[in-house]
């Protein structure tokens, strides 16, 4: 067994079913322009309906309890200005993003998150967030159901590089699951890249993102090139204008 596989077998867990993707993403990287709107869509699949929260497995550093957000902050260094309700928080638009107070570099993130209901606008005006490892790869946090918006720019995409492979993606106000696999970029002394970062995303346990490799960090409109960091930062997640929720938010550390 490859090491690739080990890697996509890795996101298999919390007693769901995962559902493996026979299409290919290839290190060649995609063949599209960024946010070309004629880049095919992926396969409309239905998974099901929405279970309780997902178990943290024995291990995992509970990022989010349903009670408080002590382990997050704005950014810099103060507290955390989203609403916390019943068990989840909510985005407060215009607030700015939110980050871990602790910093994480390879692991396996599990992320619960609803948009909101009913749904609002259209494209990517609507239930528009999105999860950063590392404060810089964005997998992106979207209403795609039945809303037509880049293949690049839907839910579970690696923002402006990867489409998912399925949009698995429920209904507005359903709770949707997020376990992302993430194995980060490393770096010589002198700054250059040795390693490229690779993701796998389950959404909704279906595999979505097949230990992709990312050319750069994410951005809207541009694929940049890696730039030397630090081998753990935060997990953010972004205020895009859009009350959309979160719950139930684990990560389990990969050693190296």
């Amino acid at each position: 067994m490859t090491a690739a596989v080990r890697f996509l077998l890795a996101v298999v867990c919390a007693g769901e079913i995962v559902l493996l993707a026979a299409a290919t993403q290839t290190a060649q990287g995609p063949p599209w322009a960024i946010h070309d709107m004629n880049q095919p869509l992926p396969m409309v699949i239905d998974p099901g309906p929405a279970g309780p929260p997902v178990t943290a497995p024995k291990g995992a550093i509970v990022l989010f309890d349903g009670k408080d957000l002590s382990k997050w902050e704005d950014g810099k260094g103060g507290p955390a200005k989203w609403k916390v309700e019943s068990g989840y928080f909510e985005v407060v638009p215009k607030t700015g993003g939110i980050q871990t107070r602790d910093a994480f570099g390879s692991c396996h993130l599990h992320v619960e998150w609803a948009s909101p209901s009913p749904a609002k606008g259209e494209g990517q005006d609507r239930g528009n967030s999105g999860v950063f490892l590392m404060n810089t790869y964005e997998v992106q946090v979207l209403d795609s159901y039945e809303n037509k918006t880049y293949a690049d720019g839907m839910a579970a995409a690696v923002y402006g590089q990867f489409p998912p492979l399925f949009n698995a993606c429920r209904r507005p106000g359903e709770w949707q699951t997020y376990d992302i696999v993430f194995l980060r970029p490393t770096f010589v002394k002198d700054g250059r890249l040795d390693r490229e970062a690779r993701i796998t995303v389950s959404h909704n346990g279906i595999v979505v993102q097949s230990y992709v490799p990312l050319s750069g960090p994410t951005a809207h409109k541009a694929r940049p090139p890696y730039k030397a960091h630090a081998d753990k930062l935060p997990i953010s997640l972004q205020d895009h204008g859009h009350p959309v929720r979160f719950r139930n938010i684990w990560i389990r550390e990969i050693a190296e």
